[in-house]
């Protein structure tokens, strides 16, 4: 993971993620929100929103995939009486 010139995080990705999937660290913290996903299939990467100050300490450094994140969350609708 490294700080590009936007501000914003990238980071290499192991396993197929969801734009607006929560990044935490390995104590639950968490890092940063998935924007886009970029790069080739074969060694994807993603552009994500630092959710923290302190981003710095975090580079060079593995993050996770949070199970609860919203993206993995059905929408509720709610219909106009």
């Amino acid at each position: 993971m490294h700080l590009a010139g936007s501000g914003r995080i990238i980071v290499q990705l192991s396993t197929e993620l969801v734009e607006g999937q929560i990044l935490c660290d390995k104590t639950g913290t968490r890092v940063a929100k998935v924007n886009e996903l970029i790069g080739p299939i074969s060694r994807p990467f993603t552009s994500a929103t630092p959710l923290t100050n302190n981003i710095k300490k975090y580079i060079g450094k593995k993050i996770y995939v949070n199970e609860e994140s919203p993206a993995n969350k059905p929408k509720k609708f709610r219909r106009k009486k």
